[in-house]
């Protein structure tokens, strides 16, 4: 029996190592292998219908199904009440359902803080980041105003709060970065706060509000037709897209409002999240999808029409993005006054 055995063992050494490797995964538990969804997978946009975070699930949930990237339909859910802490608490509350996707952008640092939802980041699976999301100081085409300098010089002469800026909610990116303005400017607005940003374009066509500080998605109808002027850009690096948007600008065109003497820099986060208690096979099923839907045109096309900078984090990378970005929204809500009293 013993000498059976020795050469069972022998012929064994003798096999491919490929074989043996399959002869290994063959005995892997099922949750090691290759997860995938075996049911429709909601996606949980805490924002209302037509918003950049509904444009961009919407768009990702139309390249998965124009490729074939999953075999399972993706199902988009809209959950903006209480400015997303619907959409943010249903994702929370739905532990080890691996079926359920939530889209993130700032709301996940700004909400906990201003009006102390019990919601922290780290309770859910963190997936991937696919985006960061600029914004854009914008005034009406029609005011004598082409540059932040000639902007801000008119709202600092005019009496405190003369000037309204149109902004989606309160105690949001907008708000925030309204109250940065403020202070690296030494203006004072009075902010409006709207339902959506597409609302804060209108009303700045309409002369309502004398500008808003939208994100390229949420203006760029307006922009190309002559309507709105955009000033400067949040952010560290003028914008890389070149094909022009207006009969004779693009948005690599439009400097940066640091450039312009305002020392005020914001990008918001687009990403992606799991429940939390869901598996690292699980996550890394989406991380994979989502990098393969980067890897589109139709990604790149939307990318460059929106003027998102293409930004893909996942694992440990987009943990530490996560914990830098807090630390930065928690330092700008504190300083805007904007935090709950515990």
């Amino acid at each position: 029996m013993t000498h059976l055995i020795q050469n069972l063992l022998h012929r064994a050494s003798l096999l491919p190592l490929s074989l043996v490797a399959l002869a290994c995964v063959a005995t892997l538990p099922a949750q090691a292998a290759n997860w995938e969804p075996t049911k429709p997978v909601e996606v949980i946009v805490p924002a209302g219908a037509g918003g950049a975070s509904d444009q961009m699930a919407r768009t990702i949930q139309g390249i998965i199904v124009k490729h074939q990237l999953m075999k399972q339909p993706m199902l988009i859910l809209n959950m903006g009440g209480a400015s997303g802490a619907e959409g943010i608490m249903d994702v929370k509350g739905s532990k080890g359902n691996p079926h359920k996707l939530m889209v993130a952008f700032s709301a996940i640092y700004t909400l906990p803080v201003a009006v102390n939802l019990p919601f922290n980041w780290r309770e859910l699976n963190p997936v991937a980041m696919i985006a960061l999301d600029e914004f854009v100081l914008w005034d009406n085409a029609e005011t004598p105003y082409k540059t932040p300098k000639d902007f801000l010089g008119a709202v600092k002469a005019a009496p405190p709060g003369t000037f309204k800026m149109g902004g989606t909610g309160i105690k949001r990116e907008d708000h925030i970065i309204t109250v940065a303005l403020e202070k690296a400017a030494g203006v004072k607005f009075s902010y409006i706060p709207y339902k959506s940003g597409g609302e804060a374009a209108t009303q700045l066509v309409g002369k309502h509000i004398d500008s808003n500080v939208n994100n390229p998605s949420e203006n760029i109808a307006q922009w190309r037709a002559g309507q709105v002027r955009a000033l400067c850009v949040f952010s560290q690096q003028r914008m890389v897209f070149k094909d022009k948007v207006t009969t004779d600008q693009a948005w690599s065109d439009i400097p940066t409002c640091k450039e312009s003497g305002v020392d005020v820099e914001y990008q918001m986060l687009r990403a992606f999240f799991l429940p939390g208690d869901t598996t690292k096979e699980q996550s890394a099923f989406y991380a994979d999808l989502l990098k393969k839907v980067a890897a589109t045109p139709e990604w790149q096309s939307y990318l460059s029409k929106q003027a998102l900078k293409e930004t893909y984090l996942t694992g440990a990378d987009f943990v530490k993005f996560l914990e830098k970005d807090e630390a930065f929204h928690n330092k700008l809500m504190n300083e805007a006054g904007f935090a709950a009293k515990k």
